[in-house]
């Protein structure tokens, strides 16, 4: 019961009208009154059974609210969809457009044509049993609506000047409209409002002055419909400033309403009928209420949408409970409910959920015990707690793609995260706890579909591990917890796997080049670089590492990039009898440079001259060309995989045995794929620019003078500025590197020495 609904809405109306917002939608309180009926409807008639379909779950239309529910069917509404009546016996439904409505706790609803129902001037009474309604005018009666009590009756009030009014029973019989106005209450009675009829009465609440400037009360009392007249009234205590009631009901044996106390925290206070004794119980929060009364059991709850309320938290939610007038006994009947409407024979319907069985209509009622039951009547098919859905992280995530993200499902948005992504070879993990919203700016942990993603790009800002940006494995977990404390918090595990395409030299996966340099007694060193800024130049970062003797059994050694994906760049080495081997860099937190060796296979004596580590093919792999002692080009395609890394030669080019050197150098002309330099007998360097097929465009001239150089190494980004370099290695130790332009006609700045193997003192053989 809404007693005293006009003074309530001086201080709660807002509240009240954003919970209809949540659950009807923005303007569904402002919408004309019209009926019309579906073709889905045409079985409809007045002899439906009450509660025929008990047992039978019913669809209840998602993202919808109840309005109204009656003996043969309830009306569920919202914004986009308009307002529908759905039978219990078989489901169909009736369409009544999309106006104000009003309950009746019957087959009776009714649909107003003013903003909201109480300044409708016409209602219309719609016996949805019957297929029949009812149109009063009560503004040509000086009148505003009440309370609907029958199929063709309603309660109206008439306010006098002195703001006192008197209640009329209207009805309309055919054509002819008769009054009858309420006796039995108090002359000096104003804001009365009225409950739903039931068993043949109303309740009225108002309030009144108990003498002249005396303190404003209220007062509640039962009306007989049959006579027009109050047969018991209720005064209570309460003064008016803290009465501004949210509810009021009345059962065979109790009276019960809400009241305030300092304008923030409510109560609900019930009274026996029979002595009029009053009991108090104390919520203890502000929130709008939503609350019923079943015999001597009062229920309440905080009215709430599932979903929160959108702005990264949610109202405190108090499920949907029952508390015995008789005893201390109190029985949760929903976890949560968004709004309850009364219904026929004594009952309630509340729309709302439970943990085990879900989101939908719930009737309330008594059971054989005495107790009340919760039963669910009509279902949405959504769970109400929160339930996880699975990963939608790859199983191999691709951190150079710009979007790379983990991102998980949930059934909800309302949920605290908690996140913790651990890297199974290093140790270092990321954490993130974080509260996802869905107001306009939004959560940036929301990606739609009720996803919830992380990206990569966070990761590396925040996390030591993100920033070394490792591959390989990875574990994670993560959990989810209800903001409205609706259900368990659901917790999961998994794991993935990081693949990247790795820097052309980066053996160690720490983002910078390394280099190579064999030395005359055949032991091979390590040397990290690092870019200097002040000297543009590349340098040592931190002295030489010895990989390991033995080395001068290999006659060519060349870096070929990341080929197995794991991470680090690759090298081969061609031994004296021709057979080729693959050396896998072995990565960040290694103690060891290179792994040990994979033999490839043999034959590669063929070949004068290789070189690898740039994609020349376009399918994101580095890839090997090679020039026979014909002269002839053949490329190499990688594979992926460590134990036959290339795949069958291909024959793309002849004529380059004027070239003595040729350097694969990563994208230097402008193209998606890799480019190779080559230089001639004469010391001329030229660029071939790749066409990303395996194949080149003609050749353009670089310059002279390369000739000073017995290595040349495309290092990769060296200077951090996205375009590949080279380094250039000579005679006596001389070494310089060459910023990249992105020019393809003058690929190279202009040269800057480079002291990143100077500082060993040693002259190499060999630098890779």
């Amino acid at each position: 019961m809404n007693s005293v609904r006009r003074t309530t809405r001086r201080r709660l109306s807002a509240a009240i009208t954003t919970v209809l917002a949540v659950t009807l939608g923005a303007g569904a309180l402002a919408l004309p009154a019209s009926a019309s009926t579906s073709a889905s409807t045409s079985a409809v008639t007045a002899e439906t059974e009450p509660g025929a379909a008990v047992g039978t779950v019913l669809p209840f239309p998602r993202d919808a609210s109840l309005l109204a529910a009656g003996s043969t069917g309830f009306l569920s509404g919202s914004w986009e969809n308009g307002k529908v009546w759905t039978r219990y016996a078989d489901g169909s439904t009736t369409a009544l457009g999309t106006g104000v409505v009003d309950s009746t706790g019957s087959d009776v609803v009714v649909t107003g044509d003013g903003q909201y129902m109480h300044g409708s001037k016409v209602v219309r009474l719609h016996d949805m049993a019957a297929g029949t309604s009812v149109a009063i005018d009560l503004a040509a009666l000086g009148a505003t609506y009440m309370q609907a009590v029958s199929r063709d009756s309603v309660l109206a009030k008439v306010t006098r000047a002195d703001r006192t009014a008197e209640v009329r029973l209207i009805t309309r019989t055919g054509a002819a409209v008769t009054q009858k106005t309420v006796t039995g209450l108090p002359a000096g009675a104003w804001g009365i409002d009225a409950t739903p009829a039931r068993d043949g009465s109303v309740l009225l609440g108002y309030y009144m002055r108990s003498e002249e400037g005396g303190p404003v009360e209220g007062a509640f009392s039962v009306v007989d419909l049959a006579t027009a007249s109050a047969v018991s009234t209720h005064a209570t205590t309460a003064p008016y400033t803290y009465m501004n009631n949210e509810f009021s009901a009345f059962s065979a044996t109790h009276l019960a309403w809400s009241e305030w106390e300092g304008n923030s925290v409510q109560r609900i206070v019930t009274a026996d009928r029979a002595t009029g004794t009053e009991s108090r119980i104390d919520l203890g929060y502000g929130e709008a209420l939503t609350a019923g009364l079943l015999g001597s059991w009062v229920m309440y709850a905080t009215p709430t949408n599932l979903e929160g309320n959108g702005t990264g938290g949610s109202p405190s939610n108090v499920p949907f409970m029952a508390k015995s007038l008789t005893s201390d006994e109190s029985v949760k009947l929903l976890d949560y409910t968004g709004r309850v409407q009364p219904g026929p024979d004594g009952t309630l319907l509340a729309r709302g959920g439970t943990v085990e069985k879900g989101e939908g209509l719930y009737r309330i009622s008594l059971g054989a015990d005495g107790r009340p039951i919760a039963e669910l009547v009509a279902s949405t098919g959504e769970p109400t707690q929160l339930v996880y859905l699975g990963s939608l992280t790859p199983q191999t995530l691709d951190l150079d793609s710009p979007g790379a993200r983990l991102t998980w499902k949930l059934s909800r948005m309302n949920a605290d995260i908690d996140l913790t992504v651990t890297n199974l070879r290093t140790g270092k993990s990321f954490s993130k706890k974080a509260s996802l919203y869905t107001e306009s700016a939004g959560s940036p942990y929301l990606c739609g579909g009720n996803t919830v993603c992380v990206s990569w790009a966070e990761i590396a800002a925040e996390s030591e591990m993100g920033k070394d940006a490792h591959v390989g494995a990875y574990e994670w977990k993560f959990k989810a917890t209800p903001q409205n404390g609706v259900g368990p918090a659901v917790e999961a595990s998994g794991s993935f796997t990081a693949v990247k395409t790795s820097a052309p030299h980066d053996i160690k996966d720490n983002g910078t080049p390394d280099l190579l340099a064999r030395d005359a007694q055949g032991v091979l060193w390590w040397t990290d670089t690092a870019y200097d800024a002040g000297r543009k130049s590349l340098v040592a970062n931190g002295g030489r590492v010895r990989v390991g003797g033995g080395w001068q059994a290999y006659d060519r050694i060349e870096a070929v990039g990341d080929i197995v994906s794991r991470g680090s760049a690759d090298f081969v080495a061609r031994d004296r009898d021709g057979v080729l081997w693959l050396y896998t860099g072995a990565g960040f937190g290694h103690d060891r440079i290179l792994a040990p060796r994979t033999r490839i296979g043999g034959g590669w004596n063929t070949y004068s001259r290789f070189t690898g580590g740039s994609d020349l093919t376009g399918d994101g792999r580095p890839d090997l060309v090679a020039t026979d002692k014909a002269g002839d080009l053949w490329l190499h395609k990688s594979t992926g995989s460590p134990t036959a890394p290339f795949a069958a030669r291909k024959k793309i080019g002849y004529g380059w045995g004027i070239y003595n050197q040729i350097t694969v150098t990563g994208n230097i002309g402008g193209n998606p794929t890799g480019d190779l330099v080559a230089r001639d007998k004469d010391g001329v360097l030229w660029t071939y620019l790749g066409k990303g097929d395996g194949t080149f465009a003609p050749r353009t001239r670089i310059g002279g003078g390369w000739g000073a150089y017995t290595d040349t190494v495309g290092i990769g980004d060296g200077d951090k500025d996205g375009r590949p370099d080279l380094y250039a290695y000579g005679p006596g130790g001389a070494a310089y590197f060459y910023p990249g332009t992105g020019d393809y006609k003058a690929p190279f700045g202009s040269r800057v020495s480079s002291g990143a193997l100077l500082g060993d003192g040693v002259s190499y053989n060999g630098t890779y």
